[in-house]
């Protein structure tokens, strides 16, 4: 899962893209690039890092041209280093050629196996890279049918910006699995993973790209046409964006997220119940369920943890040692409003459990007298192959422990989670989201060798 940010005809492009940038920072803290164009030549800076530190004013002025594109990263496809800091960029016939993506392909074995023995030499370990290779090999002329050759070829999950010489191209895959949107800026035309990117750009949102769809905007004018796989896909945008990934200032999926996470805390309330003294959230992502679980019961929402804002998320963090170093120092109790209480505890998920643990032990150590934890969506059992780095299911608690034994583990009174049922029931459209992390129903075919080190 990552951000991705494009900006067309725009004499500030470079500057649109850095806002957009930050305002997706959540969706990426490992590495960020904005690559610009202005008629001439392309220019590039990317960095691994956050993207305030990377991009200073002087480095926004050198980011020269009407027409940008900008990524921030979250590795699920090769290692978080240098040379996989996108976007991903190459000179074709003349005329540059770079690609910014979210999410994970999953016939990259057989696209790296085959672009390898017709003679493509690879720079990095991403299966980005594989799209840019795909498109210089492809011989169609025109851009729109350039674009559906090869985007046709993909499998899985993307959502990818383009830049070809002055021209931007955003597209989506046919199942819709991470989201992209088109918003106006003036004359100028821009396009974002979520809304808020939007927002903090001051552009106008239009409306989602749709599943399939790839938009080509050169200047002010915008062409759309359809993969041909659209018309048979099955719809499976990630759910999991509006349990916790997607700000909740964001529009995705053509609903509020804010209002979804309200939703989805109102349901858990009339599913699993509790007495208690309070309910409060585990900041910031628990936040908006426990707002809707307390409202439905009518119990006091209180805010018993604090959360440091100079940390980042502590799940997308690439390592186990970054995690249990930033889940120490992220969030910190308040002593004086748990003290000898009854709380019922409400977060947006679990996944390997350690987490989960500390925050419990902390919430004891302060003097909560019980402890009744509920999670706004079922349990995570099943590894996700389409751009979020979900371990191996050996590493998912939930997979191969009962609730009970899990509620053991992390030191609570009671546990329970939201049905898959209650949490499809909130959405306005149950019927065109992935939950193969929840069900193990994969809606894409996922090889047996897929792993985010298969390039490597």
């Amino acid at each position: 899962m990552c951000g991705i940010i494009g900006i067309s005809n725009h004499p500030e492009a470079s500057k649109i893209a850095f806002l957009g940038l930050y305002a997706l920072q959540h969706r990426g803290e490992e590495a960020a690039g904005i690559i610009s164009y202005d008629g001439k030549e392309a220019h590039v800076i990317k960095q691994q890092g956050l993207v305030a530190d990377i991009f200073d004013e002087s480095a926004i002025l050198n980011l020269k041209g009407n027409t940008a594109i900008g990524h921030c990263r979250y590795s699920t496809t090769g290692s978080s280093t240098y040379k996989n800091v996108q976007p991903f960029f190459v000179t074709h016939r003349k005329r540059p050629i770079a690609v910014a993506h979210n999410g994970n392909l999953t016939n990259i074995e057989d696209l790296y196996q085959r672009l390898e023995e017709s003679g493509s030499i690879f720079q990095t370990t991403m299966d980005s890279e594989l799209i840019v290779h795909l498109l210089v090999r492809s011989k169609g002329n025109e851009l729109k049918a350039w674009f559906i050759d090869v985007l046709s070829q993909l499998e899985g999950a993307f959502s990818l910006v383009f830049l070809v010489g002055d021209t931007l191209v955003g597209a989506r895959d046919p199942q819709g699995f991470r989201p992209l949107c088109l918003g106006k800026l003036g004359d100028s035309y821009v396009l974002a993973s979520e809304s808020c990117a939007l927002d903090l750009t001051r552009a106008e949102f239009i409306r989602e790209i749709e599943p399939g769809e790839i938009v080509i905007i050169s200047g002010n004018k915008i062409e759309s046409c359809f993969l041909p796989k659209q018309k048979e896909a099955r719809r499976a945008q990630c759910i999991f964006e509006n349990v916790y990934f997607a700000r909740p200032d964001s529009h995705i999926f053509d609903d509020n997220v804010y209002s979804v996470r309200k939703r989805l805390g109102a349901q858990l309330a009339k599913e699993h119940p509790a007495q208690a003294d309070f309910v409060m959230p585990i900041p910031d992502s628990g936040m908006y369920a426990a707002l809707g679980y307390a409202q439905e019961l009518e119990i006091p929402f209180e805010v018993g943890m604090i959360r440091n804002h100079y940390i980042g998320r502590t799940f997308i963090q690439p390592t186990q040692f970054l995690r249990d170093f930033r889940v120490t120092v992220k969030l910190n109790p308040i002593r004086d409003v748990l003290k000898d209480k009854k709380i019922i505890v409400v977060e947006d998920s679990i996944v390997r459990g350690t987490t989960s643990r500390s925050r419990i032990e902390a919430l004891r150590q302060a003097g909560a007298k019980e402890i009744h934890m509920r999670i706004s969506c079922p349990p995570i059992k099943w590894p996700c192959f389409y751009g979020i780095d979900f371990p191996s299911r050996k590493e998912l608690i939930a997979s191969g422990h009962a609730i009970k034994d899990i509620a053991n583990f992390i030191k609570v009174d009671s546990l329970e989670y939201l049905s898959l049922e209650g949490m499809l029931s909130v959405m306005k459209s149950s019927r065109e989201f992935c939950t193969a992390c929840f069900s193990g129903d994969y809606p894409v075919r996922v090889p047996e060798t897929q792993s985010k080190y298969l390039l490597e």
